[in-house]
């Protein structure tokens, strides 16, 4: 592989400028539970960054005082009736084929600690980084016909979205760029044309033969790491039917339409184009829901993207037959206040908000839990971030009763005092 290849999937797989003595960490197996069958193949997560109101889109109010229910009307949606806010209209309509967790609750009204409750299921430590969901779905289940196990799209800039103490070999690809933009590739998964088949063979064996050298010295993880990449980028360069699944510009226009030309529904196609090629863990984010002042200006624009493009993406897992072995979730770091505050806005909620789940061996048309007649506090089945990542992993397959291994060759528990949301699975 070219060498400029080389540099650049390293950059998006968050290991530029990784120093081959900077990891000093045991190389984690994969421990899967004897007898747990998983019922999901892969994970497609829309996260929602800044904090999405429950109150006006997946729990609202209608009976509650203005200051409670908002500026937003409420509509029936397929699941019973069920009222879900107005700025959903296409998600009510699929909304038969959701479970809508209305009790989500955790303690941290931060932005960057609620983020790392809801993506890492760990309350946030000053001892300890945690890894990500997506990165212990790498470390467990590997790489899946040569495509990245674990993809974020655009970007991974959102440092909770990484490997934590596990090795770096489990960091996110992020494809880069806007998938929205008119003659949108992935940049470099194409070989060098120059360099062929024999010259190929030799620049890998050299860099094997480099690698041991290293591994001599002490440093196996850090090499382990670094080598995992250029082996995987190797593979994804050389197969073609790995690389055509991040052409979404292959996608016919109606789809495309279906989706939404904006950069999320785009970014949901390509998601979906790579669960259904073999990633393992896909996140998609989209930001602009920290809405303290003005919401009733501000979130129908934001809300109009995220029921465009979340609808087309269940629809469509579910008319390709992909649906029931496909876990699509919907998150954000936590609620907004119960009443409007004095700019017409809600600010940070993390006692009670929603999230919602498709697919993957979930029940479909299900609310799970209740939050109170003002949407302030779980009324009933709260449900922590730590319930949510070991269901998650036991869809998957994945044990997460099961411990992995920090630096100094600490056990950590995978998911710790999670329990899984049986109530939810088919």
């Amino acid at each position: 592989m070219h060498d400029s290849n080389r540099r650049e999937f390293l950059a998006r797989s968050g290991t530029a400028g990784l120093g081959l003595g900077c990891l000093h960490l045991p190389w984690p197996r994969p421990s899967l539970r004897r007898g747990l069958q998983p019922r999901a193949d892969a994970v497609i997560q829309i996260h929602l960054d800044g904090g999405l109101s429950h109150l006006d889109t997946f729990d609202p109010k209608p009976d509650a005082p203005i200051e409670v229910r908002g500026p937003f009307g409420t509509i029936a949606s397929k699941l019973n009736g069920e009222p879900l806010s107005e700025l959903l209209g296409k998600t009510a309509t699929i909304a038969d084929r959701l479970v809508i967790v209305r009790s989500m609750t955790h303690s941290e009204a931060d932005h960057d600690r609620g983020q790392h409750s809801v993506l890492t299921g760990y309350q946030p430590s000053p001892a300890l980084v945690y890894p990500s969901l997506g990165a212990v779905v790498s470390q467990q289940l590997g790489v899946r016909n040569a495509l990245p196990p674990y993809v974020c799209v655009p970007s991974a800039g959102n440092r909770f979205l990484g490997t934590g103490y596990l090795s770096a070999a489990f960091a996110p690809f992020a494809v880069g760029g806007n998938p929205a933009a008119d003659g949108y590739r992935v940049r470099d998964l194409q070989g060098a044309k120059e360099i062929d088949g024999p010259r190929t063979a030799r620049r890998k064996d050299l860099l094997h033969q480099l690698d041991a050298g290293f591994q001599a010295l002490g440093e196996a993880d850090a090499v382990h790491a670094v080598e995992e990449y250029y082996r995987l980028a190797n593979a994804l360069i050389e197969s073609q039917p790995a690389r055509a699944a991040f052409e979404v510009g292959a996608e016919p226009e109606a789809m495309k339409a279906r989706y939404g030309r904006r950069t999320l529904g785009m970014s949901c196609l390509l998601a979906r184009r790579l669960v259904q090629a073999g990633s393992r863990y896909v996140v998609v984010q989209r930001g602009g829901f920290d809405h303290h002042s003005n919401i009733g200006n501000d979130l129908p624009a934001a809300m109009a993207d995220v029921d465009q493009a979340f609808a087309a993406l269940v629809t469509d897992l579910d008319e390709r037959g992909l649906l029931d072995r496909t876990l699509v979730l919907l998150t954000t770091e936590f609620g907004r206040t119960p009443r409007l505050n004095g700019d017409a806005g809600r600010d940070h909620w993390p006692r009670v908000f929603s999230v919602v789940l498709a697919g993957g061996g979930c029940k479909r048309g299900f609310v799970f839990g209740s939050s109170n007649a003002s949407g302030a506090e779980p009324e009933r089945d709260p449900v922590s971030p730590g319930d949510l990542a070991a269901t998650v992993f036991t869809l998957l397959g994945i044990d997460p009763t099961q411990k992995l291994r920090a630096p100094g060759d600490r056990p950590i528990d995978l998911v710790r005092e999670g329990r899984v949301l049986t109530g939810i699975l088919a």
